[in-house]
């Protein structure tokens, strides 16, 4: 029983601890780092005051953690859309196109644009911001979509070079067009152009890295 209630409270502290970070993590993203308070941070999260400061001593250490929390999430998501490539099956476009179509809805959802709306604000209070963001984000995400690639080339689907540019690159042909046709997260884009602007990423990705005509699937 002992063992029990000890695994029922560690779980119990983890559970507030993260509903603390949620909380922390939308009040920064409307109020701003400066204009935030923790009692509404507490408010938020559903517990007491004192709570917020057993579990994370001071706001800016709470402001840290909230955005590497959210980071992670939001990188965990994005690996989770990377999956059909583990066996892309006959029709690679496609496997690429549904994979592009994945990161972009992911990019444009709202918690993302409010990280990011979050680290462009706040970026001079904190420099390391940037990299506390980037190591559980773009980074990562990067990582492991060179080691796909890498396999596709191993397999002969994908020319053979570096996969850690072909990585880079199918990225920034995805997410380029995107924040143009954004106005940087400030238009709204709907799902028919998100798709339009995987289907053209592709498309160009693999004229470039393609061992076929990338009409040829």
């Amino acid at each position: 029983m002992t063992g029990a209630r000890t695994a029922a409270g560690s779980r119990g502290r983890i559970d507030k601890r993260q509903a603390i970070l949620e909380g922390a993590f939308r009040v920064f993203a409307r109020q701003g780092y400066a204009q935030a308070c923790v009692q509404e941070i507490a408010d938020e999260a559903g517990v007491a005051k004192p709570t917020v400061y057993n579990h994370l001593t001071d706001k800016v250490t709470l402001f840290r953690h909230a955005l590497e929390a959210v980071a992670q999430t939001a990188l965990n998501e994005r690996l989770a859309a990377l999956e059909p490539l583990h066996e892309p099956g006959e029709d690679l476009r496609a496997t690429l196109e549904e994979v592009g179509h994945g990161l972009l809805r992911l990019h444009c959802d709202d918690r993302s644009c409010a990280l990011r709306r979050l680290l462009y604000s706040e970026i001079n209070r904190f420099p390391d911001a940037l990299d506390i963001v980037r190591q559980s984000g773009p980074h990562r995400l990067n990582e492991a979509l060179a080691d796909r690639f890498a396999r596709l080339m191993l397999a002969g689907r994908l020319q053979a070079g570096d996969p850690a540019q072909a990585a880079e690159q199918f990225m920034a042909l995805l997410i380029g067009p995107l924040e143009a046709r954004s106005e940087m997260g400030t238009r709204q884009i709907d799902d028919a152009e998100l798709r339009q602007v995987a289907i053209a990423a592709v498309r160009t990705f693999l004229l470039a890295f393609s061992e076929q005509r990338a009409d040829g699937g």
